[in-house]
């Protein structure tokens, strides 16, 4: 919060609140006079909804209903949930709780809440606790680096796309859309490879075999997975990787 304040500063169009999708009656003051709801909060990490089931789905489903309600009694015109591949055929609590809130917000609302639309992407390249910052930190302190398994592939998509395709569905979606983007995809050992390329003395690299609930190929649309989808060469990814903050 203090960084929005620093970045955006005082306008007479930001209202700046501390809250929680968990409370109810918060929720209800954040969307007073607001057009257009864009719900993007979850607990995200895979290994925390498997150890730590409850915390998940009160934040992920019971949160979604809590916002979902406060958008329907404020008079908000546009809901946009924004979802993830692992709610796609999931195997995992996480995904389990994504499908869910997907559920929730295409089910018919009638006139309570006229346009509500669902995006769902993969994970954005650089996003905290993903593998592109936590590889460079072990990478420069000449740390193991922890690989799940070289062959997972994984889609592959910027900060930049995420947050215009977010956009875009708030602004152009129909009610009832289910948006999916067209992204190509990598092999984590071919990431590691250009990751480590330039490093002075040859990385140690500690395969972990794939975590609970895990998928070695992730899926965004019914029977097809990330397998299916355009490989990234190793020249791509050098050139994509030099964006990544």
């Amino acid at each position: 919060m203090h960084e929005a304040r620093q970045i955006l500063g005082e306008d007479a169009r930001l209202r700046y609140m501390v809250g929680n999708v968990r409370d109810a009656d918060r929720m209800y003051r954040a969307m007073h006079g607001i057009d257009t709801v864009i719900h993007a909060a979850a607990l995200k990490r895979v290994e925390v909804g498997q150890e730590n089931p409850r915390e998940m789905i009160s934040t992920n489903v019971q949160g979604t209903v809590n916002v979902l309600n406060a958008a329907e009694n404020q008079g908000a015109g546009t809901f946009v949930f924004v979802s993830s591949d692992k709610a796609c055929e999931p195997q995992n609590l996480y995904g389990a709780t994504k499908m869910m809130g997907e559920g929730l917000v295409l089910a018919p609302r009638g006139e309570l809440l006229p346009r509500c639309i669902v995006v769902r992407y993969g994970n954005v390249a650089g996003s905290t606790g993903s593998v592109i910052p936590t590889w460079r930190r072990a990478i420069e302190r000449g740390q193991l680096i922890k690989l799940t398994d070289p062959d997972a592939t994984r889609f592959w998509m910027t900060r930049e796309q995420a947050v215009e395709f977010v956009i875009n569905a708030a602004v152009n979606g129909n009610s009832g859309d289910l948006l999916v983007p067209d992204l190509p995809a990598y092999r984590l050992g071919d990431l590691l490879a250009v990751m480590t390329e330039d490093a002075t003395t040859g990385p140690q690299v500690m395969f972990t075999g794939l975590q609970s609930g895990e998928k070695l190929h992730e899926s965004m649309r019914s029977g097809e997975t990330s397998a299916d989808a355009r490989r990234m060469s190793l020249d791509e990814l050098r050139e994509a990787l030099c964006q990544v903050p």
